[in-house]
């Protein structure tokens, strides 16, 4: 019986050697590649039109939750993503930044159209009601809390400062940490349009 099943676990470790193998990513930033969430979304952009991932096929998209008053970690992102835009070059034209605010009480679609494009005339804002916000935000698995001002009136929003990558064919692939150094996510993005 034991020559059997060694000849058995032989059999199984061979069998496929001589398919080629097609090897997996080596990705700077967090591989999430084949996670079963971010599947999509049915949002608004600043400009009025109905947008979902579908969208932007044959693209590299990359979407960040934040909100308009946001006072760092929201422009320090958009901002580092119009420099990876002017890095790109002519790719750029292959990559999609949305920007889906977290505050659609205050972020109006007028607000979104002023404040998203500021830093790249490419950028959409996308927004939906409140119930339509914390839906999407769940799939994604994002993390987003009301902090009440000191004055009662005012507030502000904690949220996950991460970024999420879907290849052109509208895969998740990358979670993006704040802070990560530009020249990584370059690399990454430059890796996912090649093979788009």
């Amino acid at each position: 019986m034991r020559p059997l099943l060694i000849l058995l676990a032989c059999v199984l470790v061979l069998t496929g050697c001589d398919q080629p193998q097609k090897p997996r990513a080596s990705f700077h930033n967090t591989d999430v590649t084949g996670l079963d969430y971010a599947k999509g979304f049915s949002l608004t952009d600043h400009n009025g039109a109905h947008r979902s991932l579908e969208d932007f096929r044959g693209k590299v998209v990359l979407v960040f939750f934040g909100f308009t008053h946001c006072p760092d970690v929201c422009p320090s992102t958009l901002s580092e993503m119009a420099g990876i835009m002017q890095a790109l070059g002519p790719d750029a034209e292959r990559f999609q930044v949305l920007f889906i605010t977290l505050d659609p009480e205050r972020d109006t679609p007028e607000l979104l159209a002023s404040f998203v494009p500021a830093f790249h005339p490419a950028f959409l804002g996308l927004t939906a009601d409140q119930a339509s916000i914390d839906k999407v935000a769940k799939d994604f698995k994002v993390f987003a809390q009301k902090v009440p001002g000191k004055d009662g009136r005012s507030y502000t929003i904690d949220h996950t400062a991460g970024s999420y990558v879907f290849d052109a064919q509208g895969h998740i692939r990358l979670f993006v940490r704040h802070g990560q150094p530009g020249d990584l996510l370059l690399n990454d993005l430059k890796h996912l349009l090649a093979g788009a």
